[in-house]
């Protein structure tokens, strides 16, 4: 809620929990859901070989009409790591006690995802060693993409 009015974050997110596109709708309708489908094939440049939704109906009916040959999973777990990925945002906004408006929110949203996505590991990482190593070296990066801009 943002002014009393509710929101939807849509957000799009590959098999490493990964965050690829987001957006923020009043509505959660076939229009909405049409929309990030066509931001995310813009942005991707290629179509996924599947979709997995929660069971709103309006990502089928948008599915078909906009990448009819994408196979399209909607059961209650599969969508789980979508799920997860809205977890860092929510604990984020209940910190900052609420975004104060949509322009605030879609201003912090894709800073917040891409700080997300430099430091999550992928699935592949499966050992202690190579997932602190892989930290190590995104906060390398960090620091590089920080001292640059100060």
């Amino acid at each position: 809620m943002i002014r009393s009015q509710v929101h939807w974050l849509w957000r799009a997110v590959d098999q490493d929990g990964y965050v690829l596109d987001e957006i923020l709708q009043r509505r959660r309708n076939t229009k909405a859901a049409r929309r990030l489908l066509t931001r995310l094939l813009k942005k991707q440049g290629g179509r996924p070989r599947r979709m997995i939704t929660d069971k709103l109906k309006s990502y089928g009916t948008a599915k078909r009409q906009v990448m009819p040959c994408v196979e399209h999973r909607s059961h209650k777990g599969l969508n789980n790591r979508a799920e997860n990925s809205h977890l860092p945002l929510r604990k984020r906004e209940r910190a900052m006690q609420r975004f104060r408006s949509p322009g605030g929110c879609l201003r912090f949203i894709p800073v917040l995802a891409a700080i997300r996505n430099l430091f999550v590991p992928t699935a592949s990482l499966s050992n202690a060693l190579s997932r602190h190593i892989h930290r190590i070296r995104a906060l390398a990066q960090w620091n590089n993409a920080t001292a640059l801009s100060a």
